[in-house]
């Protein structure tokens, strides 16, 4: 098997303690490479060589254009080992190549997004009141960024953190999730052939338990920028707020797809499947809350259900396949656990709800229909991240605003309606960081990402996303040459 090592100081290095974690492949069943066990002394050294590099490195001299060409090369390097990514994120969590292949092409847009926003970082010059004064801003980095990253995307959501904080000038520390490493150790080592500094991106590998407490409550580290579950992301939050260090998170959500009577019901079916379905569930804006029109609920549930039975179970390497095993066997557990509590409970078995182990060994669980449940079911409130989707009927708009917002979370929601005011009406009253009408699941670099409630807190993407990873200095100069005494005689 492949041995992985961490990346410190622009170098692949074992870990302090020369432990080693197997790391499965979710297809067979077996492990296939041993990533870096580290421990809180292995962080240290990250943190050291990110502050280092954040303070003394020619990335603290550098220009936002020579900066700015780093990028924009790392995203052409992103692009031609799109690959050979997306081949180390399948064997890592059991998604398809060709969704893996077509995310990894757009994660090399935002390297070239965020490299063309680096020198347009601009401070202002400010009118005072004071006489004789001059008052300007000055945008800084931060320093030395935490990024803790999940094992659905990983390579993807990385970049997401990654690309604007070095657009901004900061340096980095990241800690992949323990069933999802080798990915962002292979993306690793593209960072020094594009001539990024040695210790600006560092990688550190290892159990959450073990080492996440090491980084988040580092006394050097600046920020800290967080993907994951909700229970992870609190403990997160409070190490940040301790040290009264900024924080973004992405903690998921039980997003709402809402289908008026006047859908295309084609087209709705087609765009429930896919917000639920596509990646096994294990979306952190998966639309696994369906609300549907009274009138057409029964045909909408029967259509959808039909064409959920045709969804293709198998190896993520097949272009036939359309969706992967379960990306880990803990998770595997939680959502059959969930579904059997779902039944216990009284909802609607409509289809799906079984377990089925593939030909090489993978987990798998069917895609899985509920009907007939209530608001108050435990499949209805807690966040599932697998294929199960549950199925609520509304009478009116009123009813479907208060039943889509009765939630904890606010990551996303879908509106499927050919009434172009309803859609209006509905995307101004639903709670949700990203609202899609007549469409589902699409993103974009351009654009900001995030949500409500316990959905997190703070945006990724777009231009404003740059400022999270800024300060700001307010320097006031007297031009008169001179300063009256305080004291007068």
């Amino acid at each position: 098997m492949e041995r992985f090592a961490n990346l410190i100081d622009g170098q692949e290095v074992a870990p302090v303690e020369g432990r080693y974690l197997p790391t499965e492949n979710p297809w067979t069943g077996l492990p296939f490479a041993e990533i870096p066990r580290s421990s809180p002394a292995d962080v240290d050294a990250a943190v050291a060589a990110a502050e280092r590099a954040f303070r003394t490195s020619k990335w603290a001299t550098m220009s936002a254009t020579e900066r700015a060409g780093l990028m924009r090369k790392l995203g052409d390097l992103v692009e031609r080992e799109a690959e050979n990514l997306a081949v180390a994120e399948t064997r890592d969590n059991g998604k398809t190549f060709s969704e893996m292949f077509r995310q990894m092409r757009n994660t090399a847009e935002w390297y070239r997004y965020y490299g063309g926003l680096a020198d347009k970082i601009e401070g202002r010059v400010i009118p005072v009141e004071a006489p004789g004064h001059l008052n300007y801003t000055i945008r800084e980095p931060l320093g030395v960024i935490a990024m803790i990253i999940p094992w659905n995307s990983p390579v993807r959501l990385l970049a997401w953190k990654l690309a604007p904080a070095l657009a901004a000038g900061n340096t980095c520390v990241i800690k992949p999730s323990e069933f999802a490493t080798t990915s962002t150790l292979t993306f690793a080592r593209l960072v020094k052939e594009a001539g990024i500094p040695d210790g600006v991106v560092n990688v550190v590998s290892g159990l959450g338990a073990e080492i996440g407490p090491a980084l988040t409550d580092h006394p050097d580290v600046a920020k800290v920028a967080f993907t994951g579950g909700v229970g992870s992301g609190t403990a997160v939050y409070v190490a940040a707020a301790k040290r009264l260090r900024p924080a973004t998170l992405e903690l998921g959500g039980k997003s709402p797809n809402i289908v008026f009577e006047d859908a295309d019901i084609e087209s709705a079916v087609n765009g429930v499947l896919a917000g639920i379905f596509a990646s096994g569930g294990q979306s952190c804006v998966a639309g696994s809350r369906l609300l549907v029109a009274d009138s057409v609920h029964d045909d909408f549930v029967a259509r959808l259900a039909a064409a959920a039975e045709k969804i293709r179970l198998g190896d993520p390497m097949d272009p036939k396949t359309h969706v992967g095993p379960v990306a880990n066997r803990p998770q595997f557990e939680r959502i059959m656990g969930m579904i059997e509590a779902a039944k216990a409970e009284g909802a609607r078995l409509v289809c799906g709800g079984t377990a089925v182990t593939g030909a090489e060994g993978g987990l798998f669980v069917t895609p899985t229909i509920f009907a007939d449940v209530a608001p108050d079911m435990t499949i209805v409130r807690d966040e599932v991240f697998g294929p199960v989707l549950v199925v609520l009927r509304f009478k009116n708009e009123d009813e479907a605003v208060a039943m889509a917002n009765d939630s904890r979370f606010g990551l996303g929601a879908g509106i499927w309606s050919q009434d172009a005011g309803r859609v209006h009406r509905m995307a101004a009253k639903v709670r949700a960081g990203s609202v899609w009408v007549n469409t589902y699941r699409m993103t974009s670099q351009t654009s900001p990402f995030g949500g409500y409630d316990l959905s997190g807190v703070g945006r990724e993407g777009g231009q404003a996303m740059i400022d999270a990873y800024l300060q700001t200095k307010s320097v006031w100069v007297n031009t008169t040459g001179r300063y009256a005494s305080a004291f007068p005689a």
